[in-house]
């Protein structure tokens, strides 16, 4: 499965490719906002990560913009942010991300909250 990170810290980015090469995951492609996120997004992609906070394109913005795309529309999406007030979370949810995780992470996290999004969408299959 490919996996498209889309964080505007190289830092951040590095992080989470790194812990998704960890769990086993090694197809990776990375934007540095939701604007670059939506122009590498292709049919090959399998799975976004996202931050939230983001110059240009933010995090919310993109995934409204993938939700409402015929192509990409059930597209499994994961926020990985610092926000993490209850109304954050929700309105997230409610753009359409599928999961949630607050920075800072594990990989043993991210692993499982990924495993979480696809049991779920297989669930709904």
């Amino acid at each position: 499965m490919k996996f498209l990170v889309v964080d505007d810290s190289a830092t951040m980015r590095r992080i989470v490719v790194n812990s998704l090469q960890r769990i086993g995951f090694s197809d990776i492609v990375e934007a540095g906002d939701g604007a670059e996120g939506l122009d590498k997004l292709d049919a090959t992609v399998g799975f976004v990560i996202t931050d939230w906070n983001m110059p240009v394109m933010g995090g919310l913005e993109m995934v409204k913009a993938i939700r409402s795309r015929e192509d990409a529309g059930g597209l499994p999406i994961l926020m990985v942010t610092t926000r993490s007030v209850r109304e954050d979370i929700v309105q997230a949810a409610q753009a359409g991300v599928n999961n949630y995780v607050v920075k800072p992470f594990t990989p043993q996290v991210l692993k499982e909250k990924i495993d979480q999004v696809l049991t779920k969408l297989q669930g709904a299959a």
